[in-house]
């Protein structure tokens, strides 16, 4: 059966486990990547003569396996890497860490057993077999690892890796797409562990030729790593410095130049002039000006430029300074704008890069269409992300804004504007977004007149007019005109919501909205799922559908929903298909028995217990097959909990009343403080007070009543379990596909939308609300109240004797 990509990555995370305390995560990231590749090589090509990679006699993860608990396993575990790397000119990739070094992993059996539990925990997965056609588990999983590793390494350890979000953006908006041809070319010169590189390449139908340059030699084996991983062993990395050092080159000594490229650079480098003249640099990178010595952000904008072909497209990241820094970072600035080779500016939010935590932008160059660019587009994102953890992090929905917006060219209010280069030379070639586009909420001004008279100022009321247009009677449920200019509430601020979602006309916008939805789920005929199909393409044509379909909804966001979809697709949804791509609907009828290893415990809850058997379902969760099959029995059962529930409380308040300090059973136990039901059995036996002895048969009665009470329920539950449990094996194809499609996913995003409709209405609620309760007390009234409670107060003195006068 597939494995969900979930629990990959949970088992995989799970290995990491294993090796903290010893190391921290930039140092331990080789040893779990390292075992992974091991893994995943040797599933895939062992025996395979034509395979890209080749595994050797005695150099596979299975000679791994025969290790566990040898107390040399260390050491033979580097040799078996050893013989793959000498294979396949893996030197230096594959071999940097080392599986026998004490001070990391331990001495003695301290290594052996984390070695060995290393080993087993990736034992059990078969990768050999689970790659849906165009889905790439094993690169996504290398990704989860490696975002995982980037928030654990700190600030000073986790350059090597670029978000993926913002990954995705790049590879996006520098043109490639169905067309570009396998041939092209893609270019990182710090290529840390790859990811910019690969997104890029993934935009292309078919893939695109890999070029890449990274310092660290730790980090460029990762990006050799991670090629394979993503079945692109062909790719070619290179290590060393690019500014002082590139290796991609023409045969006359010159650059190579390519069709496109990404990167992100480290910020603002400090020594990036170590070991080079920029004066007389023979590649000619600074013609149009020499960066300052002490930060080399322009030097690695200026080597990409000059890399890349007389047609080509890239894009960078960089910190916001690059956009607003004088001196000579201003005259390089100057003459790129002048040569036209800056197509668009994208400013990010800050916190985003696990190395810094400014806020940084990308420029996106296009060499191809430099002599006829008459402006430059902007676009402020910077208030686009969610937090997770310490960091922020794109939503999907900001992705897809940002690439639609920006292919599109759209200019949209406080988001995105074309500025002319007129404009841009009238502000000295000053390219500081919110110089040309103003992202700030407008401000909420108070009404000084509204405050000394009362009433709600209608330029407030009619700043709501895109409800009001869909909602005009409900405008005026809520308002009439007071006077001139200024309204007043009709209903009370607490009522104003339950106002509006009772209003025929809210009721009327919410069945609309739904709409799009039903018709979007019959299109998207998500039943008709089958074997071999590609999960990733599955949702880019539902999700560009349902984004489509909510294009002109008014008041909704189409990127709000299209977020809904994407997040269930993330939590859930993905790794249902991943499961039905591979192995068909009819494994929704699967329950796999949990089976914990010897002396541990289980690493899933079960979905079903069935006497001593736990179970947890695939594809469908026993609360579907209730609902839908069983929702008499489950009535009962819940009628059976109710009467426990009400047995126990009865008996609890028995004993809290009759076992206190004067309590009739405070001399039942020597220990007055627990009261059981044996406890009493035994007391009652020798009783002889008539009261005690009431009491102590009462408190057994009601021992006896949840005792019963339990038995019952028990029994229901376990017959009850035991029917849903047999339902599963009964369940038809048909059957299947509308408990998973129509009852799983299907209600949960339609759950989800209504939601969010009601997201919106809560907004016009809050705001009416806000409006009333600031203007209901106008200052006459409140200087009266004021009046009015001191008089009491002086009333209250005076009776007390207590009097003064001002």
């Amino acid at each position: 059966m597939a494995i969900k990509k979930t629990e990959l990555y949970t088992s995989l995370w799970a290995s990491c486990d294993e090796l903290r305390g010893g190391m921290d995560a930039s140092q331990y990231k080789d040893y779990v990547l390292t075992i992974l590749f091991m893994k995943y090589v040797s599933d895939k090509y062992k025996g395979d003569p034509y395979g890209l990679i080749v595994v050797p006699q005695g150099a596979s993860f299975d000679d791994m396996v025969k290790l566990k608990g040898n107390k040399e396993i260390g050491d033979k575990i580097n040799k078996i890497i050893s013989a793959l790397a000498e294979e396949n000119d893996l030197k230096g990739v594959i071999d940097v860490a080392d599986f026998n070094d004490e001070d990391k992993l331990g001495k003695g059996k301290e290594m052996v057993d984390r070695l060995s539990k290393l080993i087993g925990l990736f034992e059990g997965l078969d990768l050999s077999s689970n790659r849906a056609d165009g889905d790439d588990l094993l690169g996504d999983a290398y990704e989860y690892l490696m975002r995982h590793f980037a928030t654990e390494s700190g600030k000073s350890k986790g350059q090597f890796y670029t978000p993926s979000e913002v990954s995705r953006i790049l590879a996006k908006v520098i043109g490639i797409n169905s067309n570009t041809r396998q041939d092209a070319t893609v270019y990182d010169p710090t290529c840390g562990s790859g990811s910019l590189l690969l997104k890029a390449s993934d935009e292309a139908p078919r893939g695109l030729s890999i070029f890449g340059q990274e310092m660290d030699n730790a980090t460029s084996a990762l990006a050799r790593m991670n090629m394979i991983l993503h079945n692109n062993a062909t790719a070619k990395i290179w290590k060393g410095n690019t500014i002082t050092d590139p290796q991609w080159k023409e045969e006359n000594g010159q650059l190579k130049t390519f069709d496109f490229a990404v990167a992100n650079p480290p910020f603002s480098n400090k020594n990036w002039t170590n070991g080079i003249n920029p004066q007389e640099d023979q590649f000619n990178r600074f013609s149009w000006g020499v960066p300052p010595e002490k930060n080399g952000d322009y030097a690695f904008l200026l080597h990409i430029i000059k890399s890349l072909k007389s047609t080509g497209k890239g894009a960078v990241i960089l910190p916001h300074g690059v956009l607003f820094r004088g001196n000579a970072e201003a005259r390089i600035r100057e003459n790129l704008i002048k040569q036209g080779y800056i197509k668009g500016i994208i400013g990010l939010p800050a916190n985003l890069f696990y190395g810094t935590g400014i806020p940084a932008c990308i420029i996106v160059i296009d060499k191809e269409h430099a002599s006829m660019r008459e402006s430059i587009f902007m676009i402020d994102a910077s208030k686009g992300f969610i937090k997770d953890g310490n960091k922020n992090r794109l939503r999907s929905q900001d992705i897809y804004k940002i690439v639609e917006v920006f292919t599109k060219q759209l200019e949209q209010p406080r988001f995105s504007r074309i500025v002319p280069l007129s404009e841009i030379e009238a502000n000295d070639y000053n390219l500081n977004i919110p110089r040309y586009i103003d992202s700030s909420e407008p401000e909420d001004l108070h009404d000084l007149s509204a405050h000394l008279q009362g009433g709600i100022p209608n330029r407030d009321v009619d700043a709501l007019d895109r409800y009001w247009q869909i909602f005009p009677s409900i405008r005026a449920t809520l308002f009439k005109l007071a006077r001139e200019g200024y309204s007043e509430a009709l209903i009370n601020a607490s009522e104003v919501k339950n106002t509006i979602l009772n209003h025929a006309e809210f009721k009327s916008f919410a069945t609309q909205t739904l709409k799009p939805f039903t018709n979007w789920a019959e299109r998207a005929n998500l039943k008709a799922i089958k074997q071999g199909e590609q999960p990733k393409q599955i949702i880019h044509q539902i999700s560009e559908d349902l984004l489509q379909c909510y294009s002109r909804t008014p008041l909704l966001s189409k990127y709000d929903i299209y977020q809904i979809l994407m997040d269930y697709w993330a939590d859930t949804m993905q790794d249902d298909v991943y499961v039905l791509v591979q192995d068909g609907w009819s494994v929704g009828k699967v329950l796999r028995e949990l089976v914990a290893e010897k002396g541990e415990k289980l690493k899933e809850t079960p979905d079903l217990v069935i006497g001593k058997a736990k179970y947890k379902a695939e594809l469908i969760s026993p609360t579907l097959i209730v609902a839908r099959y069983f929702a008499d029995e489950q009535a009962k059962v819940d009628a059976l909990q109710s009467k426990l529930d009400s047995a126990s409380q009865e008996l609890e308040t028995y004993l809290e009343e009759n076992g206190g300090d004067d309590g009739l059973l405070n001399d039942a136990v020597n220990d007055k403080d627990k009261v059981t039901k044996a406890t009493v059995t035994t007391r009652l036996k020798v009783a002889t007070n008539a009261d005690e002895k009431a009491a102590l048969k009462q408190a057994k009665k009601l021992f006896d009543c949840e005792a019963d009470a339990k038995k019952a329920l028990k029994e229901a539950q376990d017959a009850f379990d035991l029917a849903v449990f047999k339902q599963y094996s009964k369940l038809s194809i048909d059957e299947i596909k509308s408990l998973i499609v129509d009852d799983k996913w299907l209600a949960t995003l339609e759950s989800n939308l209504i939601a969010e409709i009601e997201r919106i209405t809560q907004q016009l609620a809050n705001r009416v609300k806000e409006l009333e309760e600031r203007y209901s007390e106008p200052l006459p009234m409140i200087m009266q109240s004021v009046t009015s409670l001191s008089d009491k107060v002086a009333s209250h003195l005076k009776a007390m004797g207590l009097e003064w006068t001002l």
